[in-house]
């Protein structure tokens, strides 16, 4: 698959997810292409972002359960404090 611009790419222009995570790198960028397509449509960026955030979280359910997926939740407020899901943030 080639690069695609995106909103999901960091300011850095290095990958989200590091080296040993290419699996992971390779879904985000069938999600941005499919993302892409969307916004070319005419869908709105907070609608994609809802429906992409209920579509992660009913996978997780159906794969984990209720309780796994509140436990991993629960976790969000301080991850995304410390700027894991900030694309602008610099890594040293």
């Amino acid at each position: 698959m080639t690069s695609i611009k995106t909103m999901f790419a960091p300011a850095s222009g290095l990958p989200v997810f590091d080296h040993d995570q290419g699996e992971r790198q390779l879904a985000l960028e069938y999600l941005a292409e499919a993302w892409n397509y969307a916004e070319e449509d005419g869908v709105q960026t907070a609608a994609l972002a809802h429906a992409s955030l209920f579509a992660a979280l009913a996978t997780f359910v159906k794969m984990h359960g209720d309780d796994a997926t509140a436990a991993l939740v629960e976790l969000l407020p301080e991850r995304i404090r410390t700027g894991e899901y900030n694309l602008d943030r610099i890594l040293q």
